[in-house]
């Protein structure tokens, strides 16, 4: 029987906190970093909502033209008058402006109110050439 006890194997106290602190490391550089993807992806997936929501409200402006009032050569639309556009946003307290430029008769639209990381912080809104900057990697 004590022959049998004695040969059993088996890590020392030492070798198991060596494993620990091994783990430990690894650990410590893991977290972060996948807390920064996780951050990042969150980021890239509003951006990439407020780009859907400018394409729907270039489909509205070309099948709703006359429906919008513009005052100034500009008109806001509506997550309301872009429900027939758009199925299944998170975030619904936005709003679109659309300048008409009266030279050329061509559009330019800016998404406001909407919490995605181009935004400016003192106007709340991001144009459309800002948002694809930012999802290409040119910001």
């Amino acid at each position: 029987m004590r022959k049998l006890l004695k040969s059993q194997k088996g890590f020392t106290l030492v070798e198991l906190l060596a494993v620990i602190v091994i783990l430990a490391i690894i650990a410590a550089i893991a977290v972060p970093s996948v807390g920064h993807l996780i951050s990042k992806s969150k980021d890239n997936a509003k951006v990439a909502e407020a780009i859907e929501i400018i394409s729907a409200s270039k489909t509205y402006v070309a099948a709703e033209n006359d429906q919008l009032s513009f005052n100034d050569n500009t008109a806001s639309i509506t997550e309301e008058q872009l429900a027939p556009y758009i199925d299944n946003l998170k975030d619904n307290s936005w709003t679109i402006t659309v300048t008409k430029d009266a030279n050329t008769e061509s559009y330019s639209y800016s998404i406001n109110d909407h919490d995605d990381p181009v935004s400016d912080a003192h106007s709340n809104s991001a144009s459309e050439q800002q948002l694809l900057d930012y999802n290409t990697g040119n910001d």
